[in-house]
């Protein structure tokens, strides 16, 4: 070793640190095993997550316990729902319906709804007005005799037993093509029930809450007895309200005419249903206060 080569060795020895960092000796803060140091020794790390769908099942943990609180709100709550997708296919059929309904149309029949709810607000105050006129009458034994005999001339009427007269229309319906049928004329009779009417009678047979109709060789029977057309309504009621029922869109005119019938209704101040039932006796039936 020349002397360069000397002086060059020991300038080496004097820049070198008095101690070398060991592989074994964390440098910087960093363990021997390569991870960084916190300070604090890191403990095990708990599993993300919480338990595997395999340990629930193994711990009982699924499926899901309801408590019977729980059961009762969820049972609630599906009724909700199926009851509100019920009313809102209703509403869209209803909608469908009126949609494509002309603005008369329309207005007739928000006159016929109104007529109804009409009707029967009047129904409710004559009621009240009977019991108003029962307690505070002086005789409550005459005026309870009054009410009854009236009640039952009402009954009389919608039994078909006693004859009645008052406003109403009459309805022809003429079928040269044989095409009305009988729950074409069953239509017509509630339809006319719906709007009002107090006694109806066709072709001479009066029209009771448990009439029927049935078609007849090429005809219609209405409680057995056979009627030819054309066939002829007489009808007593409020004759605003009962021919507009009539003429409601897809109602019973539009399906008449539809089967090449020609139905013609004629208002009047004085109609009379004359045609009389037997009064039947019940079988079983007996009054409560016997």
């Amino acid at each position: 070793m020349n002397e360069h080569d000397e002086q060059s060795a020991h300038r080496l020895r004097k820049e070198l640190p008095d101690e070398v960092p060991s592989a074994r000796t964390p440098v910087s803060g960093t363990p021997a095993g390569g991870e960084p140091s916190g300070g604090a020794p890191e403990g095990p790390r708990p599993a993300q997550g919480g338990p595997s769908g395999r340990e629930r099942l193994r711990k009982g943990l699924w499926p899901p316990r309801l408590t019977r609180a729980q059961l009762i709100v969820a049972l609630l709550l599906f009724g909700l729902g199926f009851g509100l997708a019920v009313q809102v296919a209703s509403n869209s059929e209803s909608d469908g319906a009126l949609r494509g309904a002309r603005q008369e149309d329309l207005v007739r029949i928000l006159d016929e709804l109104d007529d109804r709810t009409q009707r029967l607000e009047d129904e409710k105050q004559g009621l009240e007005k009977q019991r108003d006129e029962l307690e505070n009458s002086s005789d409550q034994a005459e005026e309870a005799r009054k009410q009854t005999l009236e009640k039952e001339r009402q009954l009389g009427i919608l039994a078909g037993t006693v004859a009645a007269q008052g406003p109403g229309i009459t309805v022809t319906i003429e079928d040269t093509k044989g095409a009305v049928e009988a729950d074409m004329l069953l239509d017509a009779i509630q339809e006319l029930r719906a709007a009002g009417a107090e006694a109806i009678q066709v072709n001479g047979v009066r029209v009771v809450a448990g009439t029927y109709l049935a078609d007849s060789d090429k005809s219609v029977s209405v409680d057995g007895n056979k009627i030819n057309a054309p066939y002829r309504f007489q009808v007593i009621g409020k004759p605003q309200d009962l021919e507009p029922a009539l003429n409601i869109p897809g109602g019973v005119v539009q399906t008449l005419e539809k089967e090449q019938a020609t139905v013609t209704v004629e208002r009047s101040s004085k109609i009379v249903v004359d045609a009389l039932r037997a009064a039947e006796r019940p079988d079983y039936a007996r009054s409560s206060s016997q």
